[in-house]
């Protein structure tokens, strides 16, 4: 009985690995040219530079859930195969119409209904989080990036305008062009925000999900970094604009705009440590209340 059941499971095993293999080189064959202009975009928009780190991070929540994945029942659902179908009609039709976003976005479609398909609704549960984390490796369509990048441009222009005036600064303010005494800067698409913000909202998922294993606790910690980044790009602004007000035009090019890009990146990532760091005193995790009250304990029967 012994030996039958762990030939069973052999070719089970052989069955899996063919199967992975096939669909593996299927993938290829079908995203290889949708993969490489994917590449590229992360190379020469630094808009998603960041994307060169979403797989490896998503591989990384894959093998952090190892144990969940071999303890999990293998329950393969014909549905999954629904679902790569659909994927494929959206690859086909981006395809057909250009529409690079399509082709993207059905990537994430075959791999979770490959995993449905194979393995079922148990590993697809398992699996969510690294599969729908790859959404942030795909940039944003056009039309949906113009709609966001121009008002980003005016938050970051007001803010800039009344850090000017709180300064004591003399400023005119038209659009996103902040006239000063002795030049005019404009708040470019380029400095609207959003890269920030982008990158910001990674690094806040993957932050949260480190630091909190509460599904709240993570979902705030995401969403704060929207009005963080808005405030650090308005902070970079304003900051530019005093430096051209007191040092010439000069100042607010060149290495000093690059190099305050880094530093208010830095400064947006305090923010959301500071912003964790509230959470966590208002309201502590479990566990952590529980340790303190032992700590409490320990010290005074000491």
């Amino acid at each position: 009985m012994g030996f039958s059941h762990r030939l069973q499971t052999s070719q089970m095993d052989k069955k899996t690995i063919a199967a992975l293999v096939v669909l593996a080189v299927s993938f290829w064959y079908l995203y290889q040219n949708v993969i490489a202009k994917l590449v590229n975009d992360w190379s020469v928009d630094d808009n998603y530079s960041h994307g060169f780190l979403i797989i490896p991070i998503a591989l990384f929540f894959v093998w952090e859930r190892r144990n969940k994945l071999k303890q999990a029942e293998r329950m393969p659902s014909h549905m999954g195969l629904v679902v790569v179908i659909g994927s494929m009609a959206m690859l086909l039709a981006g395809i057909l119409g250009s529409e690079l976003f399509l082709t993207r976005v059905s990537i994430i479609g075959t791999i979770a209904g490959a995993v449905l398909f194979l393995c079922g609704w148990n590993h697809l549960r398992i699996l969510m989080l690294p599969i729908a984390f790859l959404i942030l490796m795909i940039p944003i369509p056009a039309i949906i990036f113009n709609q966001v990048a121009f008002p980003l441009q005016l938050l970051a222009s007001r803010f800039g305008e009344m850090s000017l005036m709180a300064c004591q600064v003399p400023v005119l303010r038209e659009g996103n062009v902040i006239n000063l005494a002795n030049t005019s800067l404009e708040v470019a698409e380029a400095c609207s925000g959003i890269r920030s913000l982008i990158s910001l909202l990674t690094l806040g998922i993957v932050y949260g999900y480190f630091t909190d294993s509460r599904l709240w606790v993570r979902l705030v910690l995401t969403i704060g970094t929207i009005p963080i980044a808005i405030a650090a790009n308005g902070i970079r602004v304003a900051g530019t604009g005093i430096a051209a007000h007191y040092y010439g035009a000069e100042a607010a090019q060149g290495f000093f705009h690059s190099f305050s890009g880094w530093i208010i990146f830095i400064a947006a990532f305090i923010m959301m440590f500071a912003l964790y760091r509230i959470i966590a005193l208002v309201a502590p995790a479990p566990g952590a209340a529980r340790k303190e009250l032992t700590e409490e304990v320990e010290l005074t029967t000491g």
